[in-house]
């Protein structure tokens, strides 16, 4: 790996190694071109895999495999529905759930010898990112409709603040400016902390049986920082779609009450 021209140590892995071996060939050219896309198929298949055999023949009384299954899904429910509700944990909850896991599979994967975890290339990162803006972007406008969502980002400017158009405007273009900033940081954070616990690693590494303790240490500390970051990457996600989907719930508690007045 090189950055602005200076190498950076980092571990082999099996991609890299044959995209070397094949150098000066097409299949070498495609294998260093797709290497992250080829790891992010790899988790891919594993998760499947890990799918189909944990919910194949589910039984009353589960063995390991489904059980570990259950007491995740469960855990992720009981977290999604706290921050976005009930009522709309199960809908959200399959995006979200495959989210945190598929990035905790890619940022462990790095730790395995000769892998690499695909969260640490910007590129992976972004399109993970791209995906929760996109989905994000239309749950708005449709619980919120076109018109309710300007109005979302304009502030939700009534009375005197929706005359005087300088302040929905400013309101407008700091919201409209904030998330299309979320991408931006929610890709950056977490391709950050994984490429550099990586190449810590593998600086370390690099000491031969003198950084034994340290790389050891640090192994241990890189585990605990994919988890967390797969944590707020997911938490942030859902605080997200909370944001658009608690706003309608507040509209439509506005509309009853004005509804209530007006009977009484």
């Amino acid at each position: 790996m090189e950055e602005q021209g200076v190498a950076l140590p980092e571990f082999p892995n099996f991609v890299g190694m044959l995209a070397k071996l094949f150098s000066g060939t097409g299949l070498g050219h495609f294998l260093y071109l797709w290497e992250n896309v080829i790891f992010s198929l790899v988790i891919v298949a594993i998760i499947t895999l890990l799918g189909y055999f944990a919910s194949r023949n589910a039984k009353m009384i589960p063995g390991r495999l489904q059980n570990a299954a259950e007491v995740l899904v469960e855990s992720l429910n009981e977290l999604v529905s706290g921050m976005i509700g009930e009522k709309y944990s199960r809908k959200y909850l399959p995006f979200l759930g495959t989210l945190f896991i598929y990035i905790l599979f890619m940022n462990l994967f790095g730790l395995i010898p000769f892998m690499k975890s695909a969260t640490s290339s910007l590129s992976t990162t972004v399109a993970l990112a791209i995906c929760v803006f996109v989905y994000v972007t239309y749950t708005a406008i449709r619980h919120l409709g076109f018109i309710g969502y300007i109005d979302h980002l304009a502030g939700k400017p009534r009375g005197v603040f929706a005359i005087t158009a300088v302040l929905p405007i400013m309101m407008f273009i700091l919201h409209t400016f904030s998330e299309l900033v979320r991408p931006i940081t929610l890709s950056l954070r977490l391709r950050s902390n994984i490429w550099g616990d990586d190449l810590l690693l593998a600086l370390f590494a690099g000491f031969g049986l003198k950084g034994f303790p340290l790389l050891f240490f640090n192994s241990l500390i890189a585990m605990m920082a994919c988890v967390v970051q797969a944590v707020v990457f997911a938490l942030l996600s859902t605080i997200y779609f909370g944001l658009v989907l608690n706003e309608e719930d507040e509209e439509e508690q506005d509309t009853k009450k004005t509804a209530n007045i007006k009977t009484n």
